[in-house]
């Protein structure tokens, strides 16, 4: 996460990062890649960490959708308003949130 959230900072950072925990890992900045402070680091693991939270029901829905091709089948042989049905029974199950 740490170097997912570097480069969510800086594209074209190159950096090597030795442990896992922001407070305590070593980061070695690598081709002249400017120093990003830890403090500006952590925030933005919290930021990635808030929208990868936020995002569960996607997630949840992904998994439980049926396929591309079983829901062009539905379509087909049950029309679209079963179609409907079928995919807002996993909507309603694992709802938006709203912030």
């Amino acid at each position: 996460m740490i170097s997912e959230a570097i480069l969510k900072i800086n594209p074209n950072a190159i950096v090597n990062v030795r442990g896992e925990d922001i407070d305590t890992c070593e980061i070695e900045w690598l081709e002249g890649t400017a120093e990003i402070s830890k403090a500006n680091i952590k925030a933005k693991i919290t930021e990635l960490q808030t929208a990868y939270d936020n995002n569960e029901y996607q997630r949840n829905r992904a998994a439980e959708y049926p396929s591309m091709a079983d829901q062009l089948d539905d379509i087909y042989h049950n029309g679209i308003d079963a179609w409907k049905a079928t995919i807002k029974t996993t909507k309603d199950k694992y709802p938006k949130w709203v912030i």
